[in-house]
């Protein structure tokens, strides 16, 4: 299998280049990046041909599928390009700058029978698969509320651009830690509960983060919202980039029949306390970090489906209700009121 890499920053740098050449028979056999020096530096290490565009690369027949590493405004527009010539996709989160992308995306994998997967790879760390069996067995009885944050010091620190990246650029980005964290957390909370969330009320602030200049930067640095599921439990998603110090990429859960709490305690993936007050510890993993990249798994997931012809976990389909609820926190942050998505919404 032959792959092809748009966009040669920090993630494909650190997670889909080295995952794809760690996994036995595929090939990396070609790479773009406006920064054409960035793309030769790669394939001088891992193999392959330097394109002198997106459309050239994907004009090549010999790629089978290509991962979408490229600032958030652009991922609709390649990945519908990349559907049409035949390619199966990984995106990179968030999956568009707007719902009508999203669907036109999903539209797209469909009208041309290829496999679209989105970057939320969250789902994969095994505590939250776990975690996913523990909830499905009623360890903690039926979850009424909760609290999921994934923060850190913002993407200056570890972004191929540093204070210059495109993530503090509205135009680019669309969107900041809502975009960056926010997405993960709102695509976990539905996976973990098995519900979609049904209303938001949201506030995106940019409390601290400026440029160079010292200019408040143009997107959120924080979001913080409330979240109603479907079957009525609610909670809160916080996603942060001024966590300075230290991150937090921890949920808990509170249940008719006890809490857990995952990624919350570091010697302890994930903690139970039941109603009885007997506590159940598991030492499962460690959560991924900026400082401390580890296989995401999402990588092999998506080659497993495509080299199988199965159905892609984690596809443009199944995020688009996550992505619903992102813009709902959009709107609820421009108008200051609760959004209700759908009918299980409404009061």
């Amino acid at each position: 299998m032959k792959v092809g890499i748009i966009g040669c920053g920090r993630v494909a740098q650190t997670r889909h280049i080295p995952e794809y050449g760690a996994y036995p028979g595929v090939q990396i056999a070609g790479y773009y990046d406006f920064n054409e020096e960035r793309a030769r530096e790669l394939a001088a290490v891992y193999g392959g041909k330097v394109y002198d565009s997106a459309d050239a690369l994907l004009a090549d027949r010999g790629i089978d599928a290509v991962s979408i590493c490229t600032a958030n405004h652009t991922h609709a527009e390649i990945t519908i390009k990349a559907l049409r010539s035949g390619k199966h996709v990984l995106c990179e989160k968030p999956m568009a700058v707007s719902l009508e992308e999203c669907k036109a995306m999903v539209h797209a994998a469909a009208e041309n029978n290829r496999q679209l997967m989105i970057g939320q790879n969250q789902r994969f760390a095994k505590a939250h698969v776990r975690a996913k069996e523990l909830l499905s067995a009623d360890t903690i009885g039926k979850v009424l509320t909760f609290k999921t944050t994934f923060g850190h010091g913002g993407p200056e620190s570890w972004s191929i651009d540093g204070a210059n990246s495109w993530f503090f650029d509205k135009d680019r980005a669309s969107m900041g830690a809502m975009a960056d964290l926010g997405v993960h957390k709102t695509d976990l909370i539905q996976y973990l509960l098995g519900q979609k969330v049904a209303a938001v009320t949201a506030q995106l602030l940019t409390l601290d983060k400026r440029y160079e200049s010292g200019k408040l930067i143009g997107v959120d640095d924080n979001a913080i919202c409330i979240y109603e599921m479907e079957d009525g439990a609610i909670g809160t998603m916080t996603a942060s980039w001024t966590y300075y110090g230290r991150e937090d990429n921890s949920t808990v859960l509170y249940g008719t029949k006890g809490i857990m709490k995952i990624y919350d305690d570091p010697e302890h993936s994930i903690s139970v306390v039941l109603k009885n007050g007997e506590r159940i510890l598991y030492d499962i993993d460690k959560i991924q970090t900026n400082d401390n990249q580890t296989k995401s798994g999402i990588i092999d997931a998506f080659v497993d489906a495509i080299k199988a012809g199965t159905e892609v976990p984690v596809s443009g389909a199944d995020v688009l209700s996550a992505m619903e609820a992102v813009f709902a926190c959009l709107e609820s942050g421009r108008e200051k009121r609760r959004i209700a998505i759908g009918k299980k919404g409404e009061r």
